[in-house]
């Protein structure tokens, strides 16, 4: 089973600029990577740690990592947290490692397992002490998961914040509230995978984009809103149509899938628009105008954009950090 331990393949290089790395951890944040690697997203190396040796080797990530072999033996944390914690440690060397040389780690995990929930903290220490800003984007578990899932959820959600920059977490409860009542499992997980990744992909976006239409923010601009925020706000908002822009905005900072967190005074806040290299600016000012009016009058607001002629012309994606 030595051949688990580190599995690293050859991967496309990273645009120059901020060197991003987005970690998934367990089950959950492992399907999230893949999530990713699925739609495309490749301007940042995506990686996977679990102690469960079968789902790493079915995992399509081109980053791979074993956890805590001695501690599990290939067989997973078994929905004891404990167990994860005693894994990431195991590997905290390779970890560090691994995370080495990064301007910014994201680390995605499902809280309430025993990887996710006790390996993210430690993961997320080692890319503090890596010298990295740290954003964990977590799910929180249905309720009918059963009350011991929800409190090591808590637990772990406690422990993440205490490593972490910045944490979003996105309560799979929720998902009840705004999903036909008939929609399958699979396409509920789907639509948490997506939140999830346009978490990552718009904040990463918003500072590797270069192209001639593009407005992209500096890493320093991004580490200013994001270091040291604790609990986080993300929304994101779609729309086509007349007033895209602004619609798309009022939905992001109006989602239901967000925890008993607003946009009401936060004191920084990063938007990402999605566009058309036709949409008009004028659009985006007046989108930018209502994110304004919910913040703190004393917020650092900052904003990218990144085109993409693919688009229709008036079709908008926004995803905003507070």
């Amino acid at each position: 089973m030595e051949e688990f331990h580190i599995d690293i393949v050859e991967a496309k290089c990273q645009t120059n600029g901020a060197k991003i790395k987005a970690i998934g951890v367990g089950g959950g944040g492992g399907n999230m990577i893949n999530h990713m690697i699925n739609e495309g997203i490749n301007n940042i190396d995506l990686i996977v740690a679990n102690t469960d040796a079968q789902a790493l080797d079915s995992s399509i990530a081109p980053y791979k990592m074993q956890l805590g072999l001695n501690a599990t033996r290939g067989l997973g944390a078994g929905m004891v947290p404990d167990k994860g914690r005693e894994a990431a440690l195991e590997n905290f060397e390779d970890i560090k490692e691994m995370l080495e040389g990064s301007d910014i780690v994201f680390i995605s995990a499902g809280l309430g397992g025993g990887t996710g929930t006790g390996a993210a903290p430690i993961i997320a220490q080692a890319a503090k002490e890596v010298g990295a800003l740290t954003v964990s984007i977590v799910t929180s578990p249905f309720k009918f998961e059963g009350r011991k899932r929800t409190k090591l959820a808590k637990e772990g959600l406690e422990e993440l914040k205490r490593e972490s920059d910045s944490i979003i977490v996105v309560p799979n409860e929720k998902l009840l509230s705004i999903v036909e009542k008939n929609l399958g499992i699979k396409e509920s997980f789907k639509m948490v995978d997506d939140i999830l990744a346009q978490a990552v992909g718009g904040i990463s976006k918003v500072i590797l984009s270069h192209g001639e239409n593009d407005i992209n923010l500096d890493f320093a601009d991004v580490k200013t809103v994001m270091s040291h925020r604790g609990l986080a706000l993300m929304g994101a908002g779609y729309c086509i149509g007349t007033n895209a822009a602004y619609d798309a905005a009022k939905a992001a900072i109006e989602s239901p899938l967000l925890d008993n967190v607003s946009i009401d005074g936060a004191m920084g806040v990063l938007v990402h628009f999605d566009i058309h290299p036709d949409y008009p600016i004028m659009e985006i000012g007046e989108a930018m105008g209502i994110i304004e009016e919910s913040a703190d009058e004393d917020a650092s607001v900052i904003f990218g954009t990144t085109t993409d002629d693919k688009m229709e012309i008036d079709e908008v994606k926004i995803t905003i950090v507070a």
